[in-house]
């Protein structure tokens, strides 16, 4: 075959990136054309994304891959998940998207529970409860400002957004919908009893399409700005983390994957969506995935709080690199003290370091004053919460775990891969890094017709990208005393 080039936009939180992917048949290359901070903006009492910009730097990317003659054919976009833009009647963008952190789904479930109790929710979406889904986004929306709903034509996610911004084509992809707590989890349709209850007009949504689906190429005046006529642009597994999923390199289908970053996703990909009363208190959600998938996983606190703690410390004028945190960490008295990252303690910017004291205060736990005792107690915790979220997962899904996969910048990370193979005695493969880009050209290889499906696109990255592998090396009972204590704090 000839060469297959390829274009992705990868959008997180913090930052974009636009990726070029070259596939010969067998392996995949990829080359960073463009990177720009995404950065959003507090204004008029919202914390809003500045979405223009984004598409402005997308822009740009694409111009890169014309000034370097790459020749691309097709583009996709991934961003993160549950926000979304309104159009007007005639296709405006009416304001900014909220961002997910806004404080205008704070306590939102005593609004929303007035209309629709949550294991209702739950048992129609199989969505874990958080805040700022989409579903409680539109009802705040409702609440705060009915006017700005009932003027909206239609409701697009981020990445559905941006490819109505190139394409004019308006639908809505299937992984970045059920993400939201929109959709019936078994028919993968809008979950139209909850707008009902809730008052939020069906008439916004679009039709829900799968990765893969050809939007056509990019708008006449696009085309002009860019100075490219022949990109056509597919829908990918828009939601970051489906993407990310899509490119763990598992030779079958016995393991547990964690896409690591500022939080940890950690889950099993099964065939439907596993949902009762067990499933529910436990928290966990099913999200689509790629190629009629199921993302069985729980959201869990991930290197948020180590981020975090480190701008506090260069706050203070200690400007640590991760190689210094991590030696002295080494050198800290093991399991002395353990949090539960996902205390809600933790959720917010702040001091860190003095939250994780705090912490151990209310707990009657030795309190960590070094920065490697504090570093130690993050990455210990870490860690035996994986083990905690594998024995919920193996015990509600029944699947065994033979390997975990991490994928994601988390990788990078060789000390926590070392002690979560230690907690959970199961062998880490780390890697690929860059696998929501990854994710995102194989989706599109799939779409050209070059890879036959999702087995195949994980051999794929298998040729292509080399792992790390971290065996379980720690006395097991030490493991198993600290997990004890560590139960006790969930």
């Amino acid at each position: 075959m000839a060469e297959l080039k390829m274009l992705a936009i990868d959008l997180g939180a913090s930052s974009g990136r636009g990726i070029v992917g070259t596939f010969d048949g067998e392996r995949l290359a990829l080359r960073e054309n463009h990177r720009f901070s995404n950065d959003p903006v507090f204004v008029n009492g919202r914390f809003t994304w500045d979405i223009l910009r984004i598409f402005f730097e997308i822009k740009n990317s694409i111009t890169k891959t014309v000034i370097d003659g790459d020749g691309i054919t097709s583009m996709g976009i991934d961003t993160w998940g549950v926000d979304y833009g309104l159009l007007d009647k005639n296709g405006r963008l009416m304001a900014n998207p909220t961002h997910y952190r806004d404080m205008r789904t704070d306590n939102i479930t005593a609004y929303t529970e007035k209309f629709v109790s949550p294991q209702e929710v739950y048992n129609i979406t199989g969505i874990q409860a958080i805040d700022f889904n989409t579903l409680n986004q539109l009802a705040a929306e409702k609440r705060d400002d009915p006017e700005l709903l009932e003027r909206a034509a239609t409701m697009l996610f981020i990445p559905d957004l941006l490819n109505y911004f190139l394409t004019g084509k308006k639908v809505t992809e299937y992984t970045i919908a059920s993400t939201g707590m929109i959709l019936d989890a078994k028919t993968k349709q809008y979950a139209s009893e909850l707008f009902a209850k809730l008052g939020i007009p069906t008439g916004i949504l679009t039709q829900i399409v799968e990765p893969g689906t050809d939007l056509g190429t990019l708008l006449p005046q696009i085309n002009d700005e860019v100075g490219k006529n022949a990109i056509r642009v597919h829908t990918v597994a828009s939601h970051d983390t489906a993407s990310a999923v899509l490119a763990v390199p598992a030779k079958d289908d016995d393991f547990i994957y964690i896409s690591s970053g500022t939080w940890s996703l950690m889950g099993a990909e099964l065939k439907a969506p596993l949902m009762n009363d067990a499933t529910r208190i436990a928290n966990f959600t099913n999200e689509g995935g790629a190629m009629n998938t199921i993302r069985f996983l729980k959201n869990i606190m991930g290197l948020w709080i180590i981020q975090e703690s480190r701008r506090q410390w260069k706050r203070e004028g200690k400007d640590y690199s991760f190689a210094q945190m991590e030696a002295w960490a080494k050198e800290a008295t093991p399991f002395r003290s353990l949090i539960n990252v996902d205390d809600k303690s933790f959720n917010t910017p702040g001091n860190m370091p003095e939250k994780i004291r705090d912490y151990c205060r209310r707990t009657g736990q030795p309190v960590p004053e070094s920065v490697g005792e504090v570093v130690r107690c993050i990455y210990e915790s870490l860690s035996l919460k994986y083990r905690y979220t594998v024995e919920n997962i193996k015990s509600l899904s029944g699947k065994s775990a033979s390997m975990i996969n991490v994928v994601g910048g988390g990788t990078k990370d060789k000390f926590l891969s070392q002690m979560t193979a230690d907690a959970c005695g199961i062998p880490v493969c780390a890697g690929p890094e860059e696998a929501t880009a990854i994710g995102n050209l194989m989706m599109q290889a799939i779409a050209a017709g070059e890879v036959a499906g999702i087995r195949e696109a994980r051999e794929v990255v298998a040729a292509s990208f080399a792992p790390s592998y971290y065996q379980p090396t720690s006395e097991r009972g030490i493991w198993d005393e600290a997990y004890g204590r560590f139960c006790r704090l969930q």
